[in-house]
Order: structure tokens, then sequence, then C-alpha cells
């Protein structure tokens, strides 16, 4: 009887527990919250949801119920944007992805209850609802302008591992016990963590480029990379592994060991060396070497190699432990030693906090000079500099290990010794010596104390030239026990630019990185990150392309049919043959020339100009005489004897219509004092004189031409002065015309290559005239 009871109170309370979930759920109506109506718009609802979360944002409203009237908020403006939620809501009354069995309520009542049931986030504890969030991913939560201002600058000391996870997400749930497992290791090497729900920050979800639920990615240097293996531990520890630089740790052993040491002067650093039996470099000793990557160089000697006994024994190295050593100015004797089984970041940490810096390290940067000579907080936390203002080579370094020994003997927190070479800091010298340094080949001491971030200074030059001598040692500690008694010694005051860097890269050098940094970030933000949003570009790119390459084809059949369908056309109208011969030379003419001929145009009125007057310095035009009849016999001679000289890009090749332009040549030919038939150029055979193949090479710059006179022309010269004295003036010219043959006709370029070469050579006559006729 009573187990009877037990169990009907039993299902009393069950059913009791669903009523009360029931009507806690029917409790959150989205539209109520964001206090608008079921017709609502997006915009009106978008509207709603800024208002709201400005006015109940936790960073602006210390009411303690804010944070959870802001997580109503958003989750009212997650279903209601979403109008698959929102249309699943206003059927079901219920946003979420089991609306396949939520539709049978009518006809399967029983189930229905025993669907939310099994569905019932306190039963079994599924984070859906961010009020149900796990609460160990609540302190690593990011907004957008705690990831802008904190996590980006943080990055460069340290890699964050960022987990990208929103409301209903099952594979969320699945990789959550490995996500704490890798937090909790990576957090404590020194791993930065961060966790976004791209339900409530969506601007920082879409700034990092996760378009799914859930993603994990990782920053370093500002730089985003995703993780895309399966989620194991493993995998996360190598992915964190991978995004650091591949050049943090040396391997170092007997052979480098010195040489890695000796590079403290170059490189103006500290060198520490970690001794262990592990083969691969520890992760948290990686970490390490990134977050102080600018202060210190890090080696890592493995124990199990035989090639670092040496090393071991020297050092007397535990074999057992792992050891750390910070080397300074003396490679042979290490500065600082730290040993510990189970080596924990914060022991490294305060370890390297302390030995940062060289014992006297040379100011080489800004950003050096103001961590090594802060700015006096108060009066009781001064920080007084000791400079050493020197100069570089053998010469100095006896001064320099003098103010070394003095340093390492003098080490207090209030006294911090730095030296200067004063070629390279110029402005700083001349500040502290005030003026102009007057002995370049002496060193100087002075001490400083920086007053404010804009420069200003107080100091004092000693007197007394640094000559690593004892007394220098004497005069310079007893200032600083006087300093400590009375701040008012420092008794000038200066106000300093910034310092010369020293160890930046030239500038093809910064290009170079930062144009191979820029091209990696887009080949990452293409291949991985952003591709959905570089899309719309890629398809504008491709499209452009596309269209350039379509028109360049078009253009080529284009030009292809219209050579096919061109037929020269001539003005005068010679023999069949002379006219199959022109239109074939027309045609190559048109296009690229062949073996044997050359493009020759015509020198006309229209190019008078350009191909003659205003011809380049140096230039010359070579123009052969024709006519209308001999126009195809010669322009193919002309092209076969000139074609070996087309090399020549300061050679050009017109032909000029005797027909049409005699008056210009028969000017031009009166300057030529050597053509016999010029003195009677208007006797009553003006016309009759024939001077096809003749060849003239004009340079228009110096205005000067050569002349080529026709072979058969020379030889019938000959005749006619022979047969002057047997017939009348006048009948020798007639003769000289009467060979109208096309073998005659291209015998008369015969030797005009003899004569191109002469021309080449500068050894032909030349025939200066006093200016360029025009070409009527």
């Amino acid at each position: 009887m009573g187990h009877r009871k037990l169990l009907l109170l039993w299902r009393f309370m069950l059913l009791l527990t669903l009523a009360l979930k029931i009507l806690s759920a029917a409790d959150f109506d989205p539209y109520r919250i964001l206090g608008v109506s079921r017709t609502a718009s997006q915009a009106d609802i978008k509207k709603a949801y800024k208002k709201l979360a400005r006015e109940w944002h936790p960073d602006k409203n210390k009411n303690p119920g804010a944070e959870d009237k802001f997580i109503q908020v958003s989750k009212a403006y997650e279903i209601l944007s979403s109008e698959e939620k929102r249309t699943n809501f206003d059927r079901y009354g219920d946003a979420g992805d089991n609306q396949g069995y939520a539709h049978q309520q009518q006809h399967h009542h029983f189930r229905h209850f025993h669907d939310s049931f099994y569905f019932d986030e306190s039963f079994f504890h599924f984070p859906f609802n961010s009020e149900r969030r796990d609460s160990s991913d609540e302190k690593y939560l990011l907004q957008f302008s705690h990831y802008i201002n904190e996590v980006v600058p943080d990055s460069f000391r340290k890699p964050y591992l960022i987990k990208i996870t929103s409301d209903w997400c099952f594979s969320c749930i699945h990789i959550e016990p490995v996500w704490k497992e890798v937090v909790q290791e990576l957090e404590g090497l020194g791993v930065g963590i961060g966790v976004v729900h791209a339900g409530y920050e969506r601007r920082l979800a879409h700034h990092l480029g996760a378009h799914s639920t859930p993603s994990i990615l990782g920053v370093i240097n500002g730089k985003i990379s995703f993780f895309h293996n399966a989620v194991l531990r493993e995998n996360l520890r190598h992915f964190v592994e991978s995004l650091l630089p591949g050049n943090l740790v040396d391997k170092i052993t007997d052979k480098n060991y010195v040489r890695f040491l000796s590079s403290w002067q170059q490189e103006n650093k500290p060198h520490v060396l970690l001794f262990d039996q592990m083969p691969p470099v520890p992760l948290i000793y990686k970490l390490t070497a990134f977050a102080y990557k600018d202060y210190l160089s890090f080696g890592y000697v493995d124990l199990g190699q035989r090639e670092t006994e040496q090393m071991s024994s020297q050092y007397n190295i535990n074999m057992y432990a792992p050891t750390m050593l910070v080397f300074k100015e003396h490679i042979h004797k290490p500065a600082d030693v730290v040993q510990a089984r189970g080596m924990k970041k914060q022991v490294i940490d305060d370890f390297i906090s302390t030995n940062k810096f060289l014992l006297a390290a040379r100011l080489t940067n800004q950003k050096l000079f103001q961590e090594l000579c802060p700015v006096r907080k108060s009066h009781r936390q001064r920080k007084y500099c000791v400079a050493l203002l020197t100069g570089e080579g053998e010469k100095f370094q006896k001064t320099y290990e003098s103010f070394l020994s003095f340093a390492s003997a003098n080490t207090k927190d209030t006294v911090r010794f730095v030296h200067v070479f004063k070629e390279r800091q110029k402005e700083l010298t001349n500040a502290l010596l005030g003026g102009e340094d007057k002995n370049p080949d002496q060193s100087s001491v002075a001490i400083l104390e920086r007053r404010n971030s804009a420069g200003r200074i107080v100091y004092k030059t000693l007197a007394q030239v640094w000559s690593s001598s004892e007394e220098n040692k004497f005069t310079l500690l007893d200032f600083l026990d006087q300093l400590r008694r009375d701040p008012s010694l420092l008794s000038s005051e200066a106000t300093l630019t910034d310092l010369n860097d020293e160890l930046a890269p030239v500038f093809f050098l910064r290009w170079f990185y930062t144009a191979v940094d820029y091209w990696s970030d887009v080949w990452e933000s293409v291949l991985h990150n952003n591709w959905r949003e570089m899309m719309p570009l890629l398809s504008l790119i491709f499209s452009a392309l596309f269209i350039l390459f379509g028109t360049v084809i078009v253009q080529a059949f284009s030009d292809s049919s219209d050579e096919r369908d061109s037929v020269p056309s001539e003005k005068e109208e010679p023999t069949d043959k002379e006219k199959a011969t022109e239109a074939n030379y027309t045609k190559e003419n048109t296009r690229v020339p062949k073996k044997g001929f050359v493009e020759v145009t015509e020198l006309t009125d229209v190019n008078y100009m350009s191909n003659l007057v205003r011809l380049r310095p140096g230039h010359m035009n070579v123009v052969l005489i024709l006519s209308s009849s001999t126009k195809a016999s010669l322009l193919q001679r002309f092209a076969q004897e000139v074609y070996t000289f087309t090399g020549s890009s300061s050679l050009h090749f017109s032909f000029l219509n005797l027909d049409k332009h005699r008056e210009w040549l028969e000017y031009l030919l009166e300057f030529a004092q050597d053509a016999a038939p010029i003195a009677y150029q208007y006797d009553e055979h003006f016309l009759e004189r024939d001077y096809t193949g003749y060849v003239l090479a004009l340079n228009g710059h110096k205005k000067y031409f050569c002349l080529f006179k026709a072979q058969s022309t020379l030889e019938d010269e000959k005749l006619s002065e022979e047969s002057e004295l047997l017939s009348p003036p006048g009948d020798g010219l007639r003769k000289i015309s009467l060979g109208s043959g096309s073998g005659h006709i291209k015998k008369k370029l015969n030797k005009l290559s003899l004569w191109m070469e002469r021309l080449l050579e500068g050894s032909l006559q030349r025939f200066y005239i006093p200016s360029w006729p025009s070409l009527d």
C-alpha cells in the first residue's frame, strides 16, 4: 500500500515539473520582450533591438538584472531576425530544431510531453539557452571592443585560441569536453583563451570570418588562422604550436654555442639557454621565447645528445632537472641560473623579467631608451641612467670594458648603466655634451633622469674624460653617492628627440616583408577565412578577364576576315602584269614583312613633315625616285637591295613619284655639284630627263642628302658625251629615255647595296641645303 502511494506521488511530481516547464517556456515571448507586434517588419524588429540593447547593455546599465535582460533581448532578436525560427515560433510556440515532432501534438498529445521532457535542459544540461551556458566559458567571453583593444595588441606577445559557439549547436556540445581539457592545459602555458557567442556578438563573429559554429581559430601578431582538423587534444596543441614562428628557438650544440652566446654585442640582447632531456623543444619554452623575442635570444640544448656533453660539463648542468641559464656580456659565466623539476610559467616569467637587459646595454632605439630610463613617477621612484658616450672599434674596447666592470660592481635598483655610440646617436650626444662633439676620440660619462614622456631630461656630464682609470671610477662613484642625497646636482636641462632606430631593416627589406605579409593575408582570406565575402570580387575579376579575352579574340577574327576581303585599289591603270605585281606588293605591305621585302611608304604632302622635316636626330629617310610606269619593277628591286639594312631602327624607306613632284626633285639636285645635266634644267628637254632609279638619303635634322644615281643613267651619260659632237643638243637625252624594258629598269638599282654600306659608314659625299622645300 505504501509503495503504491509513493508511485502516485512520484507521478504527481513529474507532471507538476512538466507543467512548470511548459508554463516557463510559454512565458518567453520574443514579441513581448522586444515590444513589437506579430506583424512587425524586420526593420521595426531591428530598430527595437538596437534601442533595448543600448539600454540594457551590462557595460552601460549597472542594474543587477541588466545582464539577464540583455540576454533575453538578444535571444528574442535572434529568433525574430531569422525567418525560419520566427515561423517555427509562430506555429509551435518554440524556435527549436525539433519542430517535426511538435506539429503532431493534436494526434499524439502524450508524445509531445515526452519530447518536451526528453529535451529539457535542466535534466540533461544542454547549453542551448544562454542562461544555461557552461560557467567555464563565461570568463572567456569576448566582445568586439575587448577583442580590438586588448586581444589584438596582446597577440603580439602570446597566441590566442578562440572558439566560436552559439545556442542550439549540437556540435558545440560534442567538442566541449576536449575544449575544456585543452583550455586547462594551454592557459597554464601562456596561451590566451577566448569564446565568442555568434548569436550575441555577430559583429565580432563576422569580423573574425566565422560563418558556422562551432569554429576554432588562432590569433597571433594580429593575424587570424582557422583550425581545420578534427577537434582532438593533440591536434589543437599542434595548431597552437604551428602559429608560432619557426625561428624563435635555436638548437644549440657544442659546435655552435660559442657563436650563439658571442652574438650578444651585435644583437644587443642577453641570451638564454634551456637544458632538458626532451628531444622536441617544449611548448612552454617556445611561448616564452615569443613573449620576450624583443628582449632576449633563446637556445635549446638537448641533454640526450652526445654533441652537448662539453657544455653540460662546462656549466655543471644537472642532468635530471630542466635548467635555464642567462648570459649577458660574459659568455663563459652565466649571469643567472634557475633549476626546477616542473618548470612552471610563473617561475620562467619571473626569471626572464629580471634579466631582460644587458648590464650596460647600448641605446639603439627610443623604445629601449624609455624602458631602461623610465620617466620619474615620484620622488621615491627615481631612476637614473649613467650613459657612456663612446665610439666604435677596438680602440674604444678598453674604455667600454672599464665601464662594464664598474656597472657590474654597482648594480642597484635606482641606477641603470647604458652606452651610446656617438656616431649613430648624434642628436643625443650633442644634447648631453652641450653642443657638437669636439673630441670624437675621447669618451665621456653623463648621468640623466627623464622627467616626462615628451623628451625633457635633467642631466650632468662629468668634466673628466672617461679613460678607464681607477680615478674615473672613484669620481663617478662619489658623484652617484652625492646624487642620492641631493638630486639637484643634475643642473642641466634639455629636450631630446626620438633616438635613431639602429636595428631597423632597410627600406627594401621593410617593403618586402610588408608585401609578403599582405599577400599571405590575402591568400589566407581567400583560401580559408572570408571566401564567401571574396566571391563577389572574384566573380567581378573573372568577368572582366572573360570580357577582355573575348574582345581580343573577336577582334583577331575580325581583322583576319578584313584582310581576306580587302582588295587594294590603284589610282593608275598600268599593264595587267604590273597591276598583278603591284597588288601583290601592296598586300605584303599590310602584313609583317617577309624575307626579301621591306615596308616602303610613299612620300606625299600629308606625311612630308613627319617623315622628313621633323625626323628625329640621327634618323635618315632613304627615298626611291620612280614613275607610275616603273613603280612595280623598281619597288620590287629596291626592297630586295635594302632588305639587309632594315635591321637599323634609324633608317626609314619611302618612294617619290616623279610625275607628281619633279619640280621638288630638280630643286634638290641643284645642290648636287656633280650632277651634269642639272645646269640646264630649264632647257627644252626639261620634262624628258629620266630620274627614275635615283635614290636620295635625306637627313631632315641636319639638312643634307646623299645621292645615288641610277647605273644605266651613268652608262648612258658616257655614251651621250661621245655622241654630243655628232648630234644636236638634246638628242642624247632622248636616247637615254629610250630604254623602257623591265630588265633595263631593274638594272638601274645595281650596286645600291654597296652604296647603302657606304651610307652607314659615313663615307658618302653630303650635299647641304639651306632649308627643305615644300612638297606641293
